[in-house]
């Protein structure tokens, strides 16, 4: 399906009156309050450069408006990658399925973990992720996109089932690496964390000893860890994913 097809019902919230009042606070505490009258005139002979100084501390209004930009963005900034996702294909969109997720052709747990690692604390059962979780649904041998569902808990409908329960109902969950990737994302967007009273279960990767491995914020780190394929738990729980 055309990226603008699928890309349309995509919203961009605008921030609120108290994030705006917030910023506006936080640029006042910036000024220097001992400033010399000489500097101070300086400034306000320059309006220009100043103001050009203090957007370019956000976001440009493309990217923000343009969630494949904000990928390219990611990956630049995140990963030192530099990528063109306008011609992707994006899997036509599920109704409520509004969190778009790209993975870059060659990304790596490993990468993605050690990503996470420098914006904030984390913790893995095996040092080496991608040696331990050696089976899943989709690889990036190309680059590829998928919908979950925007929410910050895993899916509450797929509470109660396990990973074989899933695949007996061919329903499609995310995998470890998608997973990693949703947290960052999410983090460098709104500074919080994902499950945070509930675990996602990572149906779409195996361990390589047929074991389902698992993500989820408690005890303030980022934690990825395990579970047997047949385990049910309510605060254990599948994301499912829109495929191409």
């Amino acid at each position: 399906m055309k990226n603008e097809t699928a890309l349309k019902e995509v919203e961009t919230r605008s921030a609120t009156t108290g994030q705006m009042r917030d910023i506006y606070g936080l640029a006042i505490q910036a000024v220097p309050t001992d400033l010399s009258f000489e500097v101070a005139q300086r400034v306000i002979g320059s309006k220009s450069e100043f103001i050009a100084q203090v957007r370019g501390l956000f976001p440009d209004p493309e990217t923000i408006r343009d969630p494949l930009k904000q990928w390219e963005v990611l990956y630049r900034e995140e990963f030192g990658e530099t990528h063109d996702f306008s011609g992707l294909r994006i899997p036509e969109k599920q109704k409520g399925f509004g969190r778009l997720i790209i993975v870059a052709k060659g990304l790596t747990m490993n990468g993605v973990y050690d990503a996470c690692v420098k914006r904030f604390p984390c913790w893995r059962y095996a040092d080496d992720l991608d040696g331990n979780v050696p089976t899943n649904d989709r690889t990036p041998t190309e680059h590829y996109a998928i919908w979950v569902r925007d929410r910050v808990e895993a899916d509450e409908e797929l509470k109660n089932l396990s990973a074989d329960d899933l695949a007996a109902r061919n329903i499609k969950g995310v995998t470890l690496l998608e997973r990693m990737l949703h947290e960052l994302k999410y983090f460098l967007e709104t500074w919080k964390h994902l499950d945070i009273q509930n675990v996602t279960l990572c149906s779409g990767s195996r361990n390589a000893d047929g074991c389902v491995p698992s993500a989820g914020w408690g005890g303030g780190e980022f934690g990825v860890g395990w579970g047997y394929r047949g385990d049910r738990l309510p605060s254990l729980r599948s994301r499912q994913a829109v495929t191409p």
